[in-house]
């Protein structure tokens, strides 16, 4: 019989009230991103500075979201989860009434590590919420929060500092944080395995190397690009110190007997090669979703609050596609549903690569909607299998990883493919500059065409010429910068095609007997 919690509400109901903690939650890694140019001027701070409003958060919840297992172990799931809820409410409100970068920083940590405990805990207690059979319908509802909060959160974000206060998109936390605890504490109960446990002494040596490692990681991911990267002894020396934290904790942690992290897990295969496809879930969609509003911005003018829009209606698609892999999830192999959504997703990312300087908005709705509508097949699925043969004892911890590869997956696709965006900037500038020759009759003609233009501008025709190579300059540096986004979205294509064709060697999973009565309700 599976240790599931007591009937105590629907299961789609205690879903949607724990999905929408950790909604919130999800939406604060994405929604002050758009507000850095607001907090630095309101605060008296350069913009440099206020990445760290970003990375203080990002440090914390990664430091966090390994250890929730445990901490749940150590103090219950339900009450763990309240006490997460209630702490991110607080902490959201301390944010909202900072009146230094100082105190703002602080607040965006413990605000981090109040709320690294939500998402692994929304996706354990659906998991044990529904019965084995409607596993993909339970991992549609988590993933309409995972996939869905990243991409509202630069729109409503960019909404509301544009129309009220960067402070009211923390102050939004608070009504939504005390409803949730209401309803968690009314509605969820723990199962006999999700409960208080004697988890005897504290592992202070692992859980000291998992805080500085990842956190260490954390850092070198978000502050690589600004510091350039290895050539920063900044940057060298918190690389340094997050290798060999993480490598001394994997050792450290496969002797313990009851490790605060259970990498053990990976040794089943149902869970290790899933966690590895819902790494690049988070690469795919964090990447993507970033680097799409930098070149509607750069390139075409569009403001925070439209590019967003370009984001917002790929989210819907998603929105509806969810349920859907959920159903399917019970009548086809997940492997087959993962392959297909990475090839769709190559495919999106693909078309973003076929922009040109004359690309509308709706255009771009379009590439973003093919780019994402192939993430619920693999979201969905991949979740499915990897906690096929998780017991309910393990589900914390599970859930735990999981969370901790999807978010790790984002902060490294969007390094690597940020990166990957600027070293293609200045190939393909290189490359253009070499056809800026009067050898070249398309520059000839071109050169002369503008220059006559400036010409008939009443423009002196020495000036004319002058100004007639700057024009040319300026659309070649706009060229560069189109291409280059072109091969960082190929290059997140190739890495799709690569795993879906993977994922074909994935293990199998029980599927819906097509004779099987009906489950009851």
């Amino acid at each position: 019989m599976s240790d599931a919690a007591p009937t105590v509400a629907n299961p789609l109901l205690v879903s949607t009230v724990v999905s929408l903690a950790a909604f919130m939650e999800v939406l604060d890694t994405t929604i002050a991103n758009v507000a850095l140019s607001h907090i630095a001027g309101s605060l008296g701070a350069s913009s440099e500075e206020s990445t760290w409003v970003i990375t203080s958060y990002l440090v914390a919840n990664g430091i966090v979201l390994p250890l929730s297992g445990w901490l749940s172990a150590l103090m219950g799931r339900k009450r763990f989860f309240i006490f997460c809820i209630l702490g991110f409410t607080l902490t959201s409100f301390i944010c909202g009434i900072s009146n230094s970068l100082g105190m703002l920083i602080v607040a965006r940590l413990l605000q981090g590590l109040a709320g690294g405990g939500l998402q692994p805990m929304q996706q354990a207690i659906i998991k044990d919420s529904f019965p084995p059979e409607k596993l993909g319908m339970a991992f549609a509802i988590t993933g309409i929060t995972t996939v869905l909060a990243p991409i509202l959160g630069p729109l409503l974000g960019g909404y509301i500092t544009d129309s009220y206060s960067w402070r009211w998109i923390f102050f939004i936390n608070v009504p939504v944080g005390l409803l949730a605890a209401f309803l968690v504490k009314l509605m969820v109960q723990d199962p006999p395995s999700a409960q208080k446990q004697n988890i005897g002494s504290v592992d202070y040596i692992g859980l000291g190397l998992v805080a500085i490692g990842l956190g260490a990681l954390q850092i070198v991911l978000d502050k690589g690009q600004q510091e350039d990267w290895f050539d920063s002894s900044f940057i060298v020396f918190f690389a340094a110190i997050a290798a060999i934290g993480l490598i001394l904790a994997v050792f450290w942690l496969l002797e313990q007997k009851n490790p605060i992290v259970k990498l053990r897990l990976f040794a089943i295969p149902s869970f290790g090669m899933p966690c590895i496809m819902i790494f690049f879930v988070g690469f795919a969609l964090y990447s993507s979703a970033t680097i799409l509003p930098m070149l509607v911005q750069a390139n075409f003018g569009y403001d925070a609050t439209l590019s967003g829009l370009v984001l917002s209606p790929g989210g819907i698609v998603t929105l509806f596609m969810m349920p859907v892999a959920g159903r399917l999830v019970t009548v086809i192999q997940s492997k087959y549903l993962i392959s297909f959504g990475m090839l769709v997703t190559a495919l999106g990312m693909w078309a973003a690569g076929l922009v040109t300087p004359e690309t509308d908005y709706y255009t771009f709705v379009l590439v973003r909607i093919l780019q994402v509508i192939g993430l619920p097949f693999l979201f969905v699925p991949a979740s499915t299998l990897a906690f096929s043969k998780i017991s309910p004892e393990n589900s914390n911890d599970a859930s735990a990883i999981v969370s901790l590869m999807r978010n790790l997956g984002g902060s490294i696709g969007i390094a690597l493919v940020t990166n990957q965006l600027i070293h293609s900037q200045q190939a393909e500038q290189a490359n253009l500059v070499q056809h800026l020759t009067a050898a070249d009759p398309g520059y000839s003609s071109t050169l002369a065409a503008y220059t006559q233009i400036f010409i008939n501008m009443g423009v002196p025709a020495s000036q004319a010429a002058t100004d007639a190579m700057g024009k040319i300059y300026q659309e070649l540096l706009h060229q560069a910068s189109i291409l280059a986004y072109r091969d960082a979205y190929n290059f997140v294509a190739l890495v799709c095609v690569v795993l879906g064709i993977i994922a074909l060697f994935m293990p199998g999973n029980p599927l819906k007997k097509k004779n099987a009565p009906a489950a009851a309700h």
